[in-house]
């Protein structure tokens, strides 16, 4: 018996660890575009997949941006119901007039066709193929922007999406494994021409950034980058499980302020805050806290930045009867009797 390539030993052992852990009975549903990650992972999905007794479905999504995009899609569940995975099926979705910028509205689409697909199928979970390589990119992109720990932490491992479990089974797979690993399996991908785009930011990073640091640093550098990533999600797993207690305390109890104003606990589905419990906090817990009460009032949450939330924090650290404080999506947050309050 021929010795098993290391690279395709390397992607059926990632996607058998996510599938052990993928909750529930349903099917599992693999994102693949077509691409080397994740026709990689499809293939290990379906290699996997029956082994463990567990249904495996796919999904390829369609963003409309290139000529022949539909064909391609449509190429990509014929391979995929030729290799056993049902259910498949080809989404289309509409980019334009996403917020967000090119990049940014195309991942918003695509990660609400999946998680729309998860609960049409009752999936356990949607595994994507984003590799090691992806996620020193998305440390390097979040250096670049200036972001906190949050952006650091990179992209996890398992996320909630909109109800359905998303998995990452390759964030220690390298994109040369996968590569690899598709011409020993015989699969040819198909070369996205906006990830050679000198247009996109992440474009410029894998081809231009990436290869300098590899130059004088060495190889080491991606998987440094990646480690970083992990270490930093560790300790902001922390101050977030911190963050959540300390909003609960900082809420003005519904009702309490009924007949003060006219203002009222329930004004919002966020409530108000007591600035003095606020004003207690750490301040990377106080920013985590004022952070997800802004989600809570309906910020979105690509368009919600540093700014507003420092502009909201000054509301309790820096208060000299400033007006109100504008969110995206047309909120507005004002102090009133020592309280943070949603007008």
């Amino acid at each position: 018996m021929a010795a098993l390539a290391p690279p395709v030993a390397a992607i059926r052992v990632a996607v058998r660890r996510a599938l052990v852990e993928a909750p529930g009975p349903g099917p599992v549903l693999v994102a693949c575009s077509g691409g080397a990650d994740s026709l990689a992972l499809a293939a290990a999905t379906a290699f996997v997949a029956p082994r463990l007794g567990r249904p495996a479905g796919l999904v390829t999504v369609d963003h409309g941006l290139q000529a022949g995009s539909a064909e391609r899609a449509a190429a990509v569940a014929r391979w995929a119901e030729q290799t056993g995975f049902a259910p498949v099926e080809a989404v289309r979705v509409h980019v334009a007039g996403r917020p967000g910028g090119p990049e940014g509205a195309a991942r918003d689409a695509r990660y609400q066709a999946l998680a729309e697909a998860g609960r049409r199928y009752g999936a356990s979970a949607v595994l994507t193929g984003h590799t090691r390589d992806d996620q020193a990119e998305t440390v390097l992109l979040a250096l670049a922007r200036g972001a906190g720990p949050r952006g650091l932490a990179g992209m996890p491992s398992r996320r909630d999406l909109a109800g359905v479990p998303l998995l990452r089974p390759f964030l220690d797979v390298t994109r040369e494994q996968t590569r690899t690993a598709c011409a020993v399996l015989g699969l040819t991908p198909w070369e996205d021409p906006h990830n050679v785009d000198p247009s996109y930011a992440r474009a410029r990073v894998r081809s231009d950034v990436l290869p300098v640091l590899v130059a004088a640093l060495g190889r080491g550098v991606l998987d440094n980058l990646a480690r970083t990533a992990r270490l930093v999600a560790a300790d902001a797993a922390v101050l977030d499980d911190l963050a959540a207690d300390a909003l609960a305390k900082a809420r003005v109890p519904a009702g309490s302020r009924a007949g003060a104003g006219g203002a009222t606990g329930a004004r919002s589905a966020g409530g108000e805050l007591v600035v003095s419990t606020l004003a207690g906090l750490a301040p990377a817990v106080r920013t985590r806290v004022l952070h997800a009460w802004a989600r809570e009032l309906g910020a979105p949450a690509a368009a919600l930045s540093h700014r507003h939330v420092a502009a909201l924090d000054a509301l309790v650290t820096d208060w000299r009867g400033q007006g109100a404080v504008h969110l995206p999506g047309g909120l507005r947050v004002t102090r009133r009797d020592g309280h943070l309050v949603p007008a």
